[in-house]
């Protein structure tokens, strides 16, 4: 890994030139990149807040000088300076802390997977694995007054959750069954959210054991879906794959050109959702402080996988020349 130089990104019509305070690392999909590549250079990151230096002919929702979240690549990734679409910018109030604002990529996904479990208010879900997109998912999930029960074997994860009003944890697959059936008398949970990574997971087959009849599971993480026919015949759940942040994602005339999807038809789009955890932050519903495990200069970022390996953190942000 190493820092290369590259050419500044051209300001486009619907572009908007930020300086970079801040970049988040997803640890997980950022190595699976890595170990993917087999090109010389492959650009990392998704996840950023910043300063507008700049703004194209044609946007109009932020102007210089203001605060934003960003999210997606490849227009966001561990770099200096950020052109970004209008639409995959959220405009961040003084109440909003930017380190926090960092995690707009994993706040955006977040809010699409559990838009994708059709959770309606006092209903019940399961969340497997307790990475940073599981933690955002369970802690967006309780801020909505769901019922939230989680299963994460790594105790040091689990734990960051066990103060979380609304939040029951569990390291011990046996017990969270249990607490399951305890809890919805018998009936089941109304989702599952799946955010292991690994492929194949126990987990991901389980979850027809845990939801009820009607209910619905949903990929989130990096595992294969393999489910038992006869489970899926007897509780007729509906099992879907969340992708990225919502729709638009990977749509080069509503991300690149910013041509929205209209509001009526498409209520919540990848670039709504990231508004909408950006008002997450602003109204204190959610607190992510407990993400900021590690903070790297951007100088020294290129170690920065091998030192989330060793320390056995969650997550770390890279800190940036214009954010001091």
């Amino acid at each position: 890994m190493k820092i290369a130089e590259i050419e500044q990104p051209e300001l486009f019509e619907a572009g908007v030139l930020v300086e970079t305070h801040y970049t988040a690392v997803s640890p997980g999909t950022e190595r699976l990149l890595i170990e993917g590549s087999k090109q010389g250079v492959r650009q990392l990151g998704y996840s950023a807040v910043g300063k507008v230096k700049k703004v194209g002919q044609s946007v109009k929702s932020v102007r210089v000088g203001d605060m934003v979240a960003c999210y997606g690549a490849p227009y966001v990734g561990h770099m200096e300076q950020l052109v970004v679409p209008e639409p995959l910018v959220a405009k961040c109030s003084a109440e909003v802390l930017p380190k926090h604002a960092a995690f707009a990529a994993h706040g955006t996904i977040a809010i699409h997977a559990i838009r994708q479990g059709q959770l309606q208010f006092g209903e019940s879900v399961v969340v497997i694995g307790l990475g940073v997109l599981g933690q955002m998912i369970a802690k967006i999930c309780a801020a909505a007054s769901y019922e939230v029960i989680c299963y994460e074997p790594n105790a040091k994860r689990a734990g960051m959750l066990k103060d979380t009003p609304g939040i029951e944890v569990f390291s011990d697959l046996t017990k969270m069954e249990q607490h399951i059936m305890d809890f919805t008398n018998g009936y089941g949970v109304d989702a599952v959210l799946l955010c292991a990574g690994g492929k194949h997971s126990e987990t991901t087959s389980r979850s027809l054991e845990w939801v009820r009849k009607q209910g619905r599971i949903v990929i989130v993480g990096d595992v294969e879906p393999q489910f038992n026919r006869e489970q899926l015949f007897v509780k007729e759940a509906v099992i879907t794959i969340s992708r990225a942040g919502g729709p638009g994602r990977y749509d080069v005339r509503y991300e690149k050109e910013a041509i929205d999807y209209p509001y009526h038809y498409v209520r919540w789009t990848e670039g709504r959702n990231l508004a909408a955890y950006i008002r997450l932050l602003e109204r204190k519903a959610i607190d992510v402080s407990d993400f900021v495990q590690l903070e790297i200069p951007f100088e020294d970022s290129a170690g920065v996988y091998d030192i989330l390996e060793s320390s056995e953190a969650l997550t770390a942000i890279i800190e940036y020349s214009g954010g001091n």
